[in-house]
């Protein structure tokens, strides 16, 4: 069975955030493209996953589909609290007036990522943007005049450029010849979402707790959503995961760190080794296929690096892919492509070491943060910098990003 007739000069493959964005930033360029989805309709996308959606990535979605950013921000939290403690004392506390700035887009929302994708489903819809679900892509073969694709199912698909954001087991991927390099997490993390208890809240503030004593000695952090809380716990070196992540154990876990009232409120729970690994290049030989968000790069999640910087890989191959498509030479479309992945590998190369380097910290077998940590601790009562030191040190560096028009992600 054939479906080489498809008039969208686009495919992308996977309907998570990333492959919508690019749909709807294709859209709002005037292309259009089909989404082929390996899974079904009614998939169960449940946990809240990436919850932090940064400013930037809020005003390309408002962009790309006109209410779609206010549309997060206005069912998002924004938390006005940062709090960090440190083996049980509170090492720093700020509470800011305006915690989102003073814009109409703030600097973040914290919102359920599928709050997020449903809202972005409905979006598509409203473009008129297809999904075709139950087409898992088989095979890719590019040349210098487009892309054919093969689903599981026999179709065949046929267009000028091809968009990979089918996820870290990217069969777009591994089609091109790209393969990931790097490096995983020593600890295992366990993630949980606990929901809130309407009736008597814990505080709207986001919590890093070092060495939690309720935890046993372990890191915790607590972040409030829309409707409730991402619970992260750092394993210890001989920890058990899967035990660890029981239902008995988490709901000791959220009993101890949150309080008894939250204890029968756990809904989903998981336990990772992050991979730091980015793809060797996240083009093609000839330049028809685009690699984007986890296909191209997996970051540990410290400073919210992974749907961000995906939706900003998605905004940056729908320019690409537009400028292509109007070139008036298949030079100047090379380049354009080319462009993209110069630009999206330097800051996948940004990302993956800030998230790395705020891993490093966490893991805590080298001395020196180990020295860094203790003695901020000490003097954290005395320099509120200090203080500041531990509440930022978790999330990766705040540093100057590889292309400033690009933003940090």
């Amino acid at each position: 069975m054939s479906d080489t007739n498809t008039d969208a000069p686009v495919l992308i493959a996977g309907a998570g955030p990333v492959g919508m964005t690019t749909a709807l930033a294709l859209h709002a360029r005037g292309v259009d493209a089909t989404i082929l989805e390996a899974e079904s309709e009614d998939r169960d996308r449940s946990g809240s996953r990436a919850i932090y959606v940064h400013g930037s990535t809020l005003r390309t979605l408002e962009r790309v589909h006109p209410g779609l950013g206010k549309r997060l921000v206005d069912d998002g939290v924004v938390w006005p609290t940062r709090h960090t403690r440190w083996r049980g004392k509170q090492v720093f506390r700020r509470t800011y007036d305006s915690p989102g700035g003073d814009g109409e887009i703030p600097h973040f929302t914290s919102i359920p990522q599928e709050w997020t994708e449903e809202y972005m489903h409905e979006a598509l819809d409203e473009a008129g943007i297809e999904i075709r679900w139950d087409s898992a892509v088989e095979t890719v073969e590019t040349d210098a005049d487009g892309v054919r694709v093969e689903t599981d199912d026999g179709r065949e698909f046929e267009a000028e450029y091809l968009v990979g954001a089918d996820g870290g087991g990217s069969t777009v991927r591994n089609e091109i010849g790209a393969e990931f390099e790097g490096s995983q997490s020593e600890n295992s993390f366990i993630i949980a979402d606990v929901d809130e208890v309407e009736e008597d809240p814990y505080p709207c503030e986001r919590l890093f707790h070092y060495d939690d004593p309720a935890a046993d000695g372990r890191n915790v952090m607590l972040v409030p959503f829309t409707g409730g809380w991402r619970l992260d716990i750092q394993c210890l070196p001989d920890d058990d995961p899967e035990e660890l992540a029981s239902d008995e154990q988490m709901r000791e876990f959220v009993s101890a760190v949150m309080g008894e009232r939250y204890a029968d409120n756990v809904t989903w729970v998981s336990s990772y080794k992050f991979l730091q690994v980015m793809a060797d290049t996240f083009v093609d030989d000839d330049r028809r296929a685009l690699l984007a968000g986890e296909a191209a790069h997996l970051l540990a999640p410290f400073g919210a690096r992974g749907m961000n910087s995906g939706i900003a890989d998605a905004d940056e191959a729908a320019s690409a892919i537009a400028v292509a498509l109007g070139a008036r030479t298949e030079a100047v479309a090379h380049d354009e492509v080319e462009l993209y992945a110069a630009r999206r590998e330097k800051a996948a190369e940004y990302n993956r070491d800030a998230a790395g380097q705020a891993l490093e910290y966490l893991q805590g077998d080298h001395p020196v943060p180990v020295l860094r940590k203790e003695a901020a601790a000490s003097l954290a009562d005395s320099f509120e910098v200090a203080g500041e030191y531990l509440d930022d040190a978790p999330y990766g560096p705040h540093g100057t990003p590889p292309i400033v028009s690009t933003g940090n992600y």
